[in-house]
């Protein structure tokens, strides 16, 4: 898609999308700049980077949390740091599926936990 396109399905003035491509924050547009082309992977970060900003995150801190390859973690309560993936940040997947596998999870390793507990103070 051509730069026209991008601003129409993202919202983001070209400055704007200029800056994310000189910052790092997308890749730059294929094709030289007499053919520039974009994809999805370029509206897929613009809407990442803008989500972020909403929530709050300077762009410093997004670079951080974008940079992070082996994912960002997340201090959830003392003892348990959730890592999530960069492509994950922001990117819209659905909460819900992903909070019962986690549920799932932890409540497996906490059972084992207590029943290793258990047998410790049998003995």
């Amino acid at each position: 898609m051509r730069l026209r396109e991008l601003i129409d399905r993202t919202g983001v003035a070209e400055r704007q999308i200029r800056y994310l491509i000189s910052e790092g924050f997308i890749p730059g547009p294929s094709g030289g700049r007499a053919k520039a082309d974009y994809g999805e992977e370029h509206v897929g970060g613009i809407r990442r980077y803008m989500r972020l900003r909403e929530l709050g995150f300077p762009p410093a801190a997004i670079k951080l949390l974008l940079d992070a390859r082996e994912g960002t973690p997340f201090p959830i309560v003392p003892g348990i740091t959730l890592l999530v993936s960069p492509d994950m940040v922001a990117s819209g997947a659905p909460v819900e599926p992903l909070i019962r596998e986690i549920e799932t999870l932890l409540t497996r390793i906490l059972k084992e936990a207590d029943h290793d507990h258990d047998r410790a103070t049998d003995d």
